[in-house]
């Protein structure tokens, strides 16, 4: 495994949970489990990948909550997504899942009883004071709010704020905590900022608040969308049902959800890369 491929392995496991691209024994042969879906795809990954393509072989395992076809629809949607991406010289798998991850939502239905519930849920999280704040709006961190996702009954949303010193980067989150008290009482407010000061120093830090791991993950996230002066706030309330490693998809979903709505992300390098032979 090169150099290359090894930086991005470890970022994807970082980022979506262990073991969510793995080598096997079969000789450049790796599984991906994609976040949010119950299939599992075997990627032939070539020994000078990024110079050539990977290749997806078939699927691993078609998951016991997955519906006769959505399998295949799978395989096709990702084999599309990656011809589209690649680009000789330039890791692409992060970029892939994440593209192929907002496609199949729209087109693989969730059960009609989890859309229910979600969607009242919803409503009454959009009505409740953690997404209103009362502080004056000359005085607020400038705040970008994702969209919330919920999932079984846990409920997760990201601010992101422009940041140019450590210091206010604290001082954000202390604003966010001492002024709203919903968000104050989460089970978990976890952090990341990464910063470029003057004479080219960096700061880059990230705090868990309890849920281990987290914030390293959205840390790895930002490295890899090589985002600077920022800084992501992602809330969760617990929902009472563990949800195991799809919480860390989650909570990349909705912090690169409050990266894209504040503008921090080229919506033209899909389009860009579509062009390239």
């Amino acid at each position: 495994m090169n150099e290359d491929l090894r930086n991005e392995v470890e970022a994807i496991n970082s980022i979506y949970g262990d073991d969510s691209l793995t080598a096997t024994e079969e000789e450049n042969v790796f599984i991906l489990r994609l976040p949010q879906q119950d299939a599992s795809l075997r990627l032939w990954i070539p020994p000078d990948y990024p110079s050539s393509p990977p290749a997806v072989l078939g699927t691993q395992s078609s998951g016991a909550h997955t519906r006769k076809g959505e399998a295949a629809h799978i395989v096709e949607v990702f084999r599309d997504v990656l011809g589209r991406l690649f680009q000789p010289g330039e890791v692409c798998l992060f970029d892939v899942i994440e593209e192929v991850n907002n496609a199949l939502p729209s087109e693989v239905e969730s059960p009609p009883e989890v859309e229910q519930d979600a969607h009242l849920t919803l409503e009454s999280w959009r009505n409740d004071s953690a997404f209103e704040n009362t502080t004056p709006r000359e005085h607020q961190p400038p705040w970008t709010i994702s969209d919330v996702v919920i999932e079984l009954k846990s409920v997760f949303v990201a601010r992101s704020a422009p940041v140019s010193t450590p210091d206010q980067a604290k001082q954000y989150l202390q604003h966010l905590l001492d002024s709203d008290k919903k968000i104050r009482s989460a089970t978990h407010n976890i952090t990341a900022w990464r910063i470029k000061g003057d004479n080219g120093v960096t700061f880059q830090d990230c705090d868990d608040d309890g849920e281990t791991a987290a914030g390293g993950r959205i840390l790895h996230l930002i490295q890899l969308m090589d985002l600077w002066n920022v800084m992501v706030v992602v809330t969760r309330w617990y929902g009472g049902h563990q949800l195991g490693p799809k919480r860390f998809s989650i909570i990349n979903t909705v912090a690169r959800d409050a990266f894209v709505k504040a503008g921090l992300v080229k919506e033209d390098t899909s389009a860009k890369k579509k062009g390239k032979r």
